[in-house]
């Protein structure tokens, strides 16, 4: 039996819908896809036995396992009754892809699923969901036909927004699906048992059971049992693993935790940089960010880092694989350096003159409490004030207030956690893209969307890079650090896989030692 927490209740454990931390780390532990991503974020056949792909990879066919089972818990014994769990088939997975192109539906994943044929016009709604180029030709063979090409098109098979839907049990919840433990059934390692949640109260619990039906010699489970409290702060949860009373715990500091005594697991998926808020004057001038990105010289800042940081260049965080290997491995980020101090005090200078000041006044870089250690920021703000005679302040607040004053604008420099949705980095750019704080021209968003459209990996090296470059030298999100997130256990805690793109863990594979 596993102990862990949640932060704060999940919203809805709709695979097809919900998007945040706690839903996630259910629905991995509920559900199971097609494929799914391996402990180093590669993608695996999961409840897809193989794959072809036509020659003009527009056409996937899977064969499917037929030993995956739906099971739906609604008696009060543990016996599981014959009754009680049928096959997971095509038609499960060709209802799910519909509900994500369904314009109804509002899901935050279909465009994502746009690729696959007439996706776009299901989304826009000039055609209906039954036109998408998904089929069952048989219960265990599932077609998808894609609209054009998309190397990416089996990574994202492999997050939680592919897993099936089975529309008579859909249909039977009358719009309650996900919302409650009577309204989710599992085709993956565990399912839900209870799930108790008072917004004013305490003890508030989810508890999971093992699948049995889904456990076998190729996909065994080995937990049981799975206990989450939900709890309110990440503070309770760091009191609830350091008393004892759970087995691990995510967290973006490592620091209050010694090796000796636990297990560290850190994963690079995060990418922080500088944006600037263009209602600013100074900010807004695009000799000034210039200015600022040139004269970090990251060899000197890099020697000074813990192990938790590592300097960036680039967007694309280490964290994220392709073709086998981190990307960061493929393509050194130190190619996207900018550092030119010389370059940086022209620019500066004409800064000046296009503002029409002598000086500039103070500033300050905003950043969340926590992210890094503040003195590491203050190797790159001594740089600006030793180089080019910019005194720049750092202004530490906590999460709530940095997402507040984020959009309400209340901020000059803010130090940004910049992170694609799934491990890939097609997902890491679009994200750059589409941050409302990073502004970006049309022919650089152009660029990115063309990442979607091609069909060879070892093609999409070189196109990353590009895109990289595009968007490193627009200035309006400066890379500073690569930065490590954890999954911290006890020391008898094996195999639980942490996903820093969804901030899921999942216990499928998880084993416990005894000393």
């Amino acid at each position: 039996m596993y102990n862990a927490s949640l932060l704060k209740n999940p919203e809805s454990l709709d695979p097809q819908f919900a998007d945040d931390p706690s839903s996630n780390t259910v629905i991995s532990n509920l559900y199971s896809g097609l494929m799914s991503f391996d402990a180093s974020g590669q993608p695996i056949c999961r409840n897809a036995l193989s794959y072809e792909v036509s020659d003009d990879q527009l056409l996937y066919t899977f064969h499917l396992r037929e030993d995956n089972y739906w099971f739906f818990d609604y008696s009060d014994d543990d016996i599981i009754d014959d009754g009680e769990y049928f096959p997971v088939t095509a038609d499960d997975y060709v209802f799910a892809f519909k509900r994500l192109l369904d314009p109804n539906m509002h899901s935050p994943y279909g465009k994502l699923f746009s690729c696959i044929e007439n996706g776009t016009e299901c989304l826009n709604g000039s055609r209906s969901v039954d036109s998408l180029g998904v089929a069952a030709a048989d219960d265990f063979t599932l077609l998808i036909k894609l609209a054009y090409p998309c190397a990416d098109f089996i990574r994202l098979l492999a997050t939680n927004a592919a897993v099936p839907c089975n529309e008579q049990f859909f249909l039977s919840t009358k719009g309650r699906y996900g919302l409650d433990d009577d309204s989710v059934m599992s085709n993956g390692a565990f399912f839900v048992r209870q799930w108790f949640y008072d917004p004013y109260g305490k003890n508030n619990i989810l508890y999971m059971r093992q699948n049995k039906v889904n456990s076998n010699d190729d996909h065994m489970i080995y937990p049981s049992y799975l206990s989450f409290t939900i709890e309110r702060s990440e503070g309770d949860i760091a009191k609830l693993f350091k008393d004892g009373d759970i087995d691990c715990l995510t967290v973006t500091d490592s620091s209050a935790y010694s090796p000796k005594k636990y297990s560290l697991n850190g994963i690079s998926g995060v990418t922080l940089g500088f944006v600037f808020n263009s209602q600013n004057k100074t900010c807004a001038d695009p000799d000034f960010r210039r200015a600022l990105a040139m004269c970090i010289d990251r060899s000197s800042v890099d020697v000074m880092l813990g192990s938790d940081v590592t300097t960036a260049c680039g967007i694309i965080p280490p964290a994220v694989r392709h073709l086998g290997r981190s990307y960061r491995d493929l393509s050194d980020d130190n190619r996207l350096s900018v550092c030119d101090i010389s370059g940086a005090e022209s620019s500066i200078a004409s800064a000046k003159r296009s503002l029409g000041v002598e000086t500039f006044e103070p500033l300050k870089v905003m950043m969340c409490s926590g992210t890094v250690d503040s003195s590491y920021l203050r190797l790159v703000t001594q740089q600006w004030k030793d180089t080019l005679g910019i005194y720049i302040g750092i202004e530490e607040v906590a999460s709530d207030e940095f997402s507040k004053r984020l959009k309400s604008g209340e901020y000059q420099i803010a130090l940004y956690p910049l992170k694609g949705a799934y491990n890939s980095g097609i997902s890491a750019l679009e994200a750059a893209v589409s941050c409302e704080y990073i502004y970006i021209s049309d022919s650089t968003a152009s660029a990115v969307n063309e990442l979607r459209r091609c069909g060879e990996l070892s093609a999409l090296v070189e196109m990353f890079s590009e895109c990289e470059k595009q968007i490193v030298g627009e200035f309006t999100f400066v890379p500073i650090f690569y930065k490590n997130e954890y999954l911290i256990t006890k020391k008898e805690c094996a195999d639980i896989i942490f996903d820093p793109f969804s901030q899921s863990v999942c216990f499928r594979e998880a084993k416990y030692y005894d000393d």
